[in-house]
């Protein structure tokens, strides 16, 4: 019979990490897009609440960790709602902004910069409350995310770091986006985790300090610009999921930096090839016009004859809402679908099992802050 001291068993090694799968369907969200847009174009884009809703709760049904899909929660009339308190807020600001705005220039050149300051630090509250809204209705094995925290607080930083983006032209970002990204998690819960952010503006800047360097170089070269943009979000996308944790739960991420370049590519191919497309339908519109009317063409669209001009304009109209609608069902399959699925695939969960025993917390936040986000068109995913 041997004798082992109480404490002295060897320890079990720890889990592997466990990887995030994705197993959407493409063809079906490209149909759901089609039919959304579609619907959007018939409801003067009312039914974005409904689209939206439907787009996240297909991307969230469709990830599963460690075997378990997770569950979104939100409802279009939410979003429909808060949108239209959001508006009643917003329009009469507006307004106010628009008749002051000229007022003010006609006295003395960029007065009204205080309001465009204005409007940027309810555009950073709006983000901050959205991502609350997103995250309430977020479930995963039946437990709410949620968070806390002041969205006045947040934009205050936001504020304060965009001044010294400004003043160092740009090369303050990667600790902007670290300052800011570290107050989000640390008042983002799971249940009773909390969360946190360990990624640092020293370690994003030397991934892409380079890139900040040539930008003004692609700026002006264009086929240069989508290549630095595509690498500078892949960057930031790794060093992004690098860096969070919930309780004892950590992420990592062995995306390439060239994961985007042909997302980006095909989407400004798509953008090119309709853009070429809606010229030669208005080619073709305006060679109909002026043969089904007899009149030469200088006539039909001169400024003295708008009433022959009228059919003309209305090809045109239709011609732009299609392409509108064209352009947004891209965008959607490969920048919301397509680059979800490749970033998700390079995920790693480690020690999954710090989430085993979560209890509840938190309660559901409105859909205001949405509201606010999308009538100040600054709403996120």
């Amino acid at each position: 019979m041997q004798w082992t001291p109480i404490g002295s068993e060897p320890l079990p090694p720890p889990l592997p990490p466990t990887r995030v799968d994705f197993s959407g369907d493409r063809t079906e969200f490209r149909k759901m897009v089609t039919k959304g847009a579609m619907l959007e174009l018939i409801t003067f884009g009312f039914y974005r609440f409904w689209l939206v809703t439907d787009i996240r709760r297909h991307l969230w049904a469709n990830t599963a960790i460690d075997g378990d899909a997770a569950e979104y929660t939100g409802r279009a009339k939410e979003l429909l709602v808060g949108f239209l308190f959001a508006l009643a807020i917003l329009v009469p600001i507006y307004l106010a902004y628009f008749l002051i705005g000229i007022e003010f220039e006609r006295w003395q050149g960029f007065a009204s910069t205080p309001l465009f300051i204005g409007f940027y630090a309810f555009g950073q509250f709006a983000i901050f409350r959205a991502r609350r809204y997103r995250l309430t209705r977020t479930v995963w094995r039946g437990v709410r995310f949620w968070m806390d925290g002041s969205g006045w607080a947040y934009s205050f930083r936001a504020m304060a770091w965009g001044l010294l983006v400004l003043l160092t032209l740009g090369l303050a970002l990667p600790w902007r986006a670290a300052a800011l990204e570290r107050y989000k998690m640390q008042h983002s819960h799971y249940g009773d985790l909390r969360g946190d952010f360990e990624g640092d503006g020293w370690t994003f800047f030397k991934r892409a300090w380079w890139l900040w360097l040539l930008s003004p170089i692609a700026l002006l070269i264009f086929p240069l610009a989508p290549f630095f943009y595509a690498e500078f979000k892949a960057r930031e996308w790794r060093w992004w999921l690098d860096g969070i944790r919930i309780g004892g739960v950590s992420l990592s991420s062995d995306l390439p930096h060239d994961a985007f370049y042909g997302l980006y590519w095909k989407v400004i191919g798509w953008w090119t090839l309709l853009s070429m497309a809606f010229a030669a339908y208005l080619g073709g519109s305006a060679l109909l016009v002026v043969q089904l009317s007899g009149v030469p063409a200088e006539q039909v669209f001169g400024s003295d004859n708008a009433a022959r001009s009228i059919p003309m304009v209305v090809m045109m109209v239709i011609g732009y809402l299609a392409l509108a609608l064209a352009i947004n069902i891209v965008m959607r399959v490969y920048l919301q679908r397509d680059l979800w699925a490749k970033v998700l695939e390079t995920v790693e969960v480690h020690d999954i099992a710090a989430a085993a025993d979560v209890r509840g917390s938190g309660q559901l936040a409105s859909a205001l802050g949405e509201g606010f986000a999308d009538g100040l068109d600054v709403a996120g995913f």
